[in-house]
């Protein structure tokens, strides 16, 4: 049984936005299993800041490790982190996803009429993470 992929946009001191992404629907993970994976992506947090002074890449790849579980991160100019806790395969699926993900975003904060109707906040968002241009596939896991 893998685990599900849990996806984090980090602003300055905040959480921008957050989504399970499960590539088993049907499964649902235990309350402690969320709270364990929340705790690795924020205890991460310092490394990645750490890594971001070390290299002048946005894509970091994989800054943490714990129970078979990697974070990957990018981080944006602006210092606002993607972190994507998953089950270690599939770096370049990865790396296109953040990419993905970081056009989205840029849209969404460059485009006044967009950020109306899709905020960081949003469910759409979350659809859109869902959706085949973005898929989340068992590679990632």
């Amino acid at each position: 049984m893998s685990s599900p992929i849990l996806f984090v946009i980090v602003g300055k001191n905040e959480p921008l936005f957050e989504a399970e992404l499960d590539t088993h629907p049907g499964a649902q993970g235990n309350d402690l299993s969320t709270r364990q994976n929340y705790f690795v992506l924020h205890s991460a947090l310092d490394l990645v800041e750490k890594s971001a002074w070390t290299t002048t890449n946005m894509y970091l790849r994989v800054v943490d490790k714990v129970n078979h579980q990697q974070v990957s991160t990018f981080i944006t100019a602006g210092n606002v982190k993607f972190m994507l806790l998953h089950g270690g395969k599939g770096e370049e699926v990865i790396k296109s996803f953040f990419n993905d993900v970081y056009g989205y975003y840029v849209k969404v904060r460059c485009i006044p009429s967009l950020r109306m109707l899709l905020s960081l906040r949003s469910k759409e968002l979350t659809n859109l993470l869902a959706c085949d241009n973005i898929a989340v596939n068992e590679s990632i896991l």
